[in-house]
């Protein structure tokens, strides 16, 4: 049996990660075990090891946290039918959710135990360090883009659907999020309107979005709402600090669906050194109120995206199963670019 080995999250007063042995994973029924070949960082990551007790109550220290992973099967676990040993894969490793709450669904470690719908084929012509950035980013979009509790748009497929006739707007294209979203949504059939900097412009324009504009404009709002005029909006995506406010203004001006996904938290910007907590908090429950004042005032309805409901109702299914695999081997972008750090898990 192979050894393994693990980036562990040893306490929750610790500013690093231990390197030490773990446990060789074998795959359980509907689970698949992979030998990672790259892995990725989101800051979600970096919120747990400051503060897991806020962020993952329920985590039991030692955990070995992360998300994003890709490598090679091999382990199948019963009923497990779409996999075989050897496929080249990306995966969401879910271990810190409460309804999972394992370290071996971590992705800080040699193997990893993914589950399979939300586990997709990659081509050969695609790295697993490009691969790796997929998974968290494209889970919190389709949270965000298909849920009925949601946005609540149609699937995407490939080739695309037929235009709907409806614009979306999605406050940072090019974000991780933002760069998935503006894909699954043009296969879904929509018209993509997105915010970026100046020198992001042509990457979103290559991702889909029809047209793009600088969210430091003074005038971008306005901007927006222009755009949209005599459009049909199907609601908008915030990602990023004053993206739900700038969507609230633009879409309470728009025609059509009035829903804002907010895929990114209210925190303070910059956020405040050591990201104190209750400074923190108090930002969070003022942005909270503000919100709920003018989606009143409005008739703007929004949610905060959380993707933890994507294992149960279907969604990650239809895109990691049915979309993702063959979408790869067309036009969908590993986007953005990862930054290799270094090979070995001290490195994280």
């Amino acid at each position: 049996m192979p050894s393994n080995s693990a980036a562990w999250l040893t306490s929750s007063n610790t500013k690093s990660l231990e390197v030490k042995s773990a446990p060789y994973p074998t795959p359980k029924a509907n689970t698949i075990v992979i030998k990672n070949g790259a892995i990725a960082i989101n800051p979600i990551d970096c919120l747990i090891q400051d503060h897991p007790g806020m962020v993952f109550p329920h985590l039991k220290l030692p955990f070995v946290i992360g998300s994003d992973v890709a490598g090679e099967v091999v382990g199948v676990g019963p009923g497990v039918t779409r996999f075989k040993i050897g496929d080249r894969v990306l995966g969401q490793a879910r271990g810190v959710l409460k309804t999972r709450n394992v370290s071996s669904e971590g992705a800080f470690q040699a193997y990893t135990v993914l589950l399979p719908d939300l586990t997709s084929q990659i081509p050969d012509s695609l790295s697993f360090e490009s691969a790796a950035v997929i998974p968290l980013g494209l889970s919190t979009a389709i949270t965000g883009l298909f849920q009925d509790d949601q946005l609540a748009l149609q699937l995407p497929s490939v080739p695309a659907k037929p235009p709907t006739g409806k614009a979306l707007l999605v406050w940072g294209g090019s974000t991780s999020v933002g760069s998935n979203a503006i894909q699954l949504a043009i296969a879904a059939g929509y018209e993509v309107f997105t915010t970026a900097s100046p020198k992001n412009f042509d990457y979103v324009k290559k991702l889909g979005a029809v047209q793009v504009f600088d969210y430091k404009s003074k005038t971008v709002v306005a901007d927006i709402i222009q755009a949209l005029k005599g459009k049909r909006t199907a609601g908008a995506m915030s990602i990023g600090h004053g993206a739900a406010e700038a969507c609230f203004d633009i879409l309470d001006k728009c025609n059509g669906d009035k829903f804002i996904a907010m895929a990114t938290y209210p925190v303070p910007s910059p956020p405040p050194q050591s990201f104190v907590l209750l400074q923190t908090i108090s930002y969070w429950v003022s942005r909270s109120v503000l919100y709920w004042l003018r989606s009143k005032a409005r008739g703007i309805r929004y949610k905060l995206v959380v993707g933890d409901a994507l294992i149960d109702n279907g969604i990650g299914r239809a895109i990691y199963q049915d979309f993702l695999p063959e979408a790869l081997k067309g036009t969908f972008v590993a986007a953005p670019s990862p930054h290799v750090v270094g090979k070995g898990l001290e490195y994280i």
